[in-house]
């Protein structure tokens, strides 16, 4: 349940949908299992998992949801080869060349027979809804997964005006700044991994990892233009980072000690401990979200 990745969105309009509407509205588009003919499923499912029993976790009006997506594993190459099998008998038996549209419907049959003994696997996102900030975050490192999930969202709800989260100054103009200073503002800490880009279009891309980004090699990319686009931060001692210049966060990791602010629950009672886990995570993304905003000089005004 821990997030490891933020790609992050803000409301247009504030969202004041409850917790018991907002079960309701997802319960219209549960996930289901990929039937024999099925390519592909995806719908919402238990936010905490096997062991949870609804769609929605709520706690300080902060919203965790889950979406699972099944898919069915046909590689190409064996619908290739069995396609490329059959039109050769089939020219061999008539002697003539198949057309193009003869093939495709002939592919379209491989495929359906093919599918129920396919093997699917299946993948889960979560996102965290967070009115308080009018924010939603997707624990997702692909922009393409968050966007599928928020349609799935939007169409449960009948609409969603959000738009990714967007800073005033550019988030690489920040980045290069702290850079060049040697230091983040508190409470973020400079770690050793940076990502350097030349905006020039026949510029290069420079990476440093496990190095001291003060020193006069890392500080000479500056000079010729490069800008930060990928920094490794800690977030005071409770989350380790990478903030990217699209405005989202990579490799999210909460501390040992963070996370073990919940030993006293203890793990006899499950839910009681994904229950508290949860209120301790959710506290501190929008903890981190308000510091995250306050160093990059705060949102881009949004547009109603």
């Amino acid at each position: 349940m821990w997030f490891k990745n933020l790609t992050l969105y803000r409301f247009n309009k504030p969202f004041a949908v409850e917790t018991e509407a907002l079960e309701t509205a997802l319960a219209d588009f549960t996930f289901s299992p990929c039937s024999s003919q099925d390519v592909s499923k995806f719908g919402f499912s238990n936010a905490l998992g096997k062991k949870g029993s609804s769609l929605v976790h709520s706690a300080d009006n902060r919203h965790l949801i889950c979406v699972t997506k099944e898919e069915k594993i046909l590689p190409g190459q064996v619908v290739k080869e069995a396609l490329e099998e059959k039109v050769a008998l089939i020219e061999d038996e008539e002697n003539r060349k198949m057309a193009k549209k003869e093939k495709d419907a002939l592919k379209d049959e491989i495929i359906t027979s093919l599918l129920p003994r396919a093997f699917s696997r299946r993948s889960q996102t979560h996102a965290l809804i967070l009115p308080e900030l009018e924010m939603i975050l997707v624990d997702s490192s692909s922009a393409t997964k968050a966007e599928e999930l928020l349609a799935l969202l939007r169409k449960a709800l009948g609409s969603l005006p959000v738009i990714p989260l967007s800073f005033k100054a550019p988030v690489e103009s920040n980045l290069t700044e702290w850079l060049k200073l040697g230091s983040a503002p508190l409470p973020f800490e400079m770690q050793d991994e940076a990502e350097l880009k030349s905006e020039a279009d026949e510029g290069g891309i420079v990476r440093f990892k496990q190095q001291d980004l003060k020193e006069d090699e890392v500080l000479a990319h500056l000079a010729t233009g490069k800008q930060v686009h990928k920094l490794a931060l800690h977030f005071g001692q409770s989350i380790a980072l990478l903030l990217q210049s699209d405005a989202s966060v990579k490799r999210l990791k909460f501390s040992e000690e963070f996370r073990a602010g919940n030993d006293e629950v203890g793990t006899d009672d499950p839910m009681a401990r994904l229950d508290a886990d949860f209120a301790l995570m959710g506290s501190e993304l929008v903890a981190l979200m308000h510091a995250l905003v306050a160093a990059l000089g705060g949102l881009e005004e949004a547009q109603v």
